[in-house]
């Protein structure tokens, strides 16, 4: 993680520790912007974040941490329909 990454963290870290303790919830966007999500991963969350056939979306919000990730499951269907048109 750079220091953007670092600075990102701090940020959503500072953002849920202002609020009250009963209105944590360690998930949600920065800003009205950038996704975070600090909640252990669940084998669910994992799969819908990770390999998600039912979304067209490339980059969707990390599982974990602050930011997006790539959408295997959607690359991947991207990659077979190209394949398929050559």
């Amino acid at each position: 993680m750079g220091a953007g990454g670092v600075a990102l963290l701090g940020a959503v870290i500072i953002q849920e520790m202002r609020k009250p303790p009963d209105q944590r919830e360690w998930h949600g966007t920065l800003a009205g912007v950038v996704p975070y999500d600090l909640r252990p991963p669940t084998a669910e969350r994992l799969r819908e974040g990770l390999w998600n056939t039912h979304t067209d979306a490339l980059f969707v919000p990390q599982v974990f941490g602050v930011g997006w990730t790539l959408n295997f499951g959607r690359a991947m269907r991207s990659l077979r329909e190209g394949s398929r048109q050559a």
